[in-house]
C-alpha cells in the first residue's frame, strides 16, 4: 500500500526509506500521471483510473485506498527517483561545476523523457491547490532540486567558474526557472519535440550565461 495522505493531513517529510513499489503499482502511477495530463486533477478518479489500467475498482483498492493515497505515492515515487540520482552528481569529486550541471539537468531530461506525464504532478495549478498536504509535498520535492543546483552554483562561484555578480541563490532560481519553462513548453506542445536534444542545448546556453567571462 502507498502512504496515506488525507486532505487534512500535513505532509512534513517524505518517507526517508525508499518506497518499495511493485510493477502493478508503478503501472497505476503511470496511468495516474497520464490522467492528470489529459484531464487535470478532477479527472483523476478511481473509476477513470481503473478503466485506464484495465481492471476493476476493487482491484485498484488492493493497491491504493484512495485518490489521496495515489497522489501521495506518486509524489513519493518522484522524490525517491530524484534522491537516487542527484546526490552522486552534486558530490562529483574532481568534476567541474559546469559538467555537474550538465549531468544534473541531463539526468532530469532522461527521466522526463521516459516519464513525460509525471510533469503534471509538479506543474499543475490544480495539484498545487488540491490540498495543503499535496502542496507541501510538491514544495519539498522542488526543494531537492533547488538545493542541488544551489550547491553546484555556489561551488562554481568559489572556484571562479561562474559569475559572482549575481548571488548563488538568484542564479539557481534563474537556472531552474528557465529549465521549468522549457518543460512547460514541452508539455504544452503535447510532448511534440525531442526534449533531450532541446534540453541539452538549453542547458549549454544557461551554462554559457552564468560562466565567468575571461578577459582577453
Amino acid at each position: 500500500m502507498g502512504t496515506r495522505l488525507p486532505d487534512n493531513a500535513k505532509l512534513t517529510a517524505f518517507n526517508l526509506n525508499k518506497m518499495e513499489i511493485k510493477d502493478r503499482q508503478l503501472e497505476i502511477l503511470e496511468a495516474a500521471g497520464a490522467l492528470l495530463n489529459e484531464q487535470g486533477i478532477g479527472g483523476l478518479t478511481t473509476k477513470n483510473l481503473a478503466k485506464k489500467v484495465g481492471f476493476s475498482e476493487s482491484a485498484l483498492y488492493r493497491h491504493y485506498g484512495s485518490k489521496e493515497e495515489i497522489i501521495a505515492a506518486l509524489l513519493q515515487y518522484l522524490y525517491d527517483r530524484i534522491k537516487e540520482r542527484l546526490p552522486a552528481i552534486v558530490a562529483g569529486p574532481d568534476v567541474p561545476p559546469a559538467e555537474r550541471l550538465r549531468q544534473l539537468f541531463g539526468s532530469h531530461l532522461d527521466f522526463r523523457s521516459a516519464h513525460p506525464h509525471f510533469l503534471t504532478a509538479v506543474f499543475s495549478d490544480g495539484m498545487l491547490k488540491y490540498s495543503p498536504a499535496v502542496y507541501e509535498g510538491i514544495m519539498q520535492l522542488m526543494s531537492v532540486m533547488r538545493n542541488a543546483v544551489g550547491s553546484i552554483v555556489d561551488e562554481g562561484q568559489k572556484s571562479g567558474d561562474f559569475t559572482t555578480e549575481i548571488p548563488a541563490e538568484e542564479l539557481s532560481h534563474i537556472l531552474i526557472g528557465s529549465f521549468r519553462l522549457l518543460m512547460l513548453r514541452w508539455r504544452i506542445s503535447d510532448f511534440g519535440f525531442d526534449v533531450k536534444i532541446a534540453g541539452s542545448q538549453h542547458v549549454e546556453n544557461l551554462i554559457l550565461l552564468i560562466s565567468k567571462k575571461t578577459e582577453t
